[in-house]
Parts: C-alpha cells; structure tokens; sequence
C-alpha cells in the first residue's frame, strides 16, 4: 500500500480537525488551531537519527542515518496508529 501524499485530514463527529501538520494547507481558514508535538527527531552521538514518539505514547523509531529517513518513519508511525 502506497503512503497518501499531500495532507489527510480526519473530522470527528463534532467538526475537530486531526492532521499531521504541514504547509500544503493554510490550517487557520479552518478554525483556531491547536498544535502539540508528537515527537522529537534529534540525533545522537554518534550521529544516528531517531524518532521519539514518547509524546503521543509510542515507541522510539530507529537508529536511522539520515533526519530525512527518521522524518519519514515517524510520518509513518503516525499515519498508522493516531489518524
């Protein structure tokens, strides 16, 4: 299965927007906005990316060699568990 491009967006029941923040969309013609962190991407010593999903209560995703590979797991982890 392919990942979706561009943004989803997910409305419950009582019009709450759910999404995976990005720039495609200007997000504040939808309403007032509420935007917390999922994780944190940082590297260590060593210089090996990793995904902290400890945020929204997930997992630590990798070693990764690359920001832009550790970016695409936790887009990936998100994607799966929380939309």
């Amino acid at each position: 299965m392919s990942e979706p491009t561009g943004m989803q967006l997910v409305v419950d029941a009582a019009g709450n927007v759910q999404c995976i923040y990005g720039e495609e969309l200007e997000l504040r013609e939808i309403g007032a906005l509420q935007i917390t962190r999922a994780s944190h991407v940082e590297p260590d010593a060593e210089g090996c990316w990793w995904a902290d999903m400890g945020p929204v209560g997930g997992p630590v995703l990798g070693p990764y060699s690359s920001r832009s590979a550790a970016l695409a797991a936790e887009r990936g982890w998100l994607l799966t568990r929380t939309l």
